[in-house]
């Protein structure tokens, strides 16, 4: 999705990471911005990939994991698309409890609901509390 050059539904093989797919997108376009977007994540099944041109904000409604922006318009950021960049913008989490989220998600595939970040060393009932309004599944 964004700047790619045949967006729509692609299928990969387990452990395909995110370069994967967007070369099964025909690649991106050459205004695409690569900057934020983790080429070397591997991608869940059922996520959508945005791939941003210079300048873009955010990324569409339901976008799951990705690009860009990894959020929706309301400014949440989806925790199953985030990068650790992007985790580290939220109250209370820094380096390390943005790499455990990323470390659950690898291990665990995608959140189901914001509540299985308890799940995520580091997190407890209060960082849940600040974070629950701020993310999205």
């Amino acid at each position: 999705m964004g700047e790619v050059r045949k967006p729509g539904l692609v299928r990969l093989p387990p452990g395909a990471r995110v370069d994967d797919a967007l070369r099964a997108a025909g690649g991106v376009k050459p205004k695409a911005d690569l900057r934020t977007v983790n080429l070397a994540r591997k991608v869940t099944d059922g996520e959508q990939i945005f791939v941003p041109s210079p300048g873009a904000a955010g990324t569409p409604a339901g976008t799951g994991a990705g690009g860009a922006g990894a959020g929706d318009p309301a400014g949440k950021i989806n925790i199953n698309s985030a990068t650790a960049e992007q985790l580290e913008q939220l109250p209370g989490v820094g380096e390390v409890t943005a790499a455990n989220i990323l470390a659950w998600r690898e291990r665990n595939g995608p959140f189901t609901a914001v509540e299985q970040l308890r799940e995520v060393d580091g997190i407890g009932e209060r960082r849940l509390a600040q974070l629950r309004d701020r993310v999205v599944v």
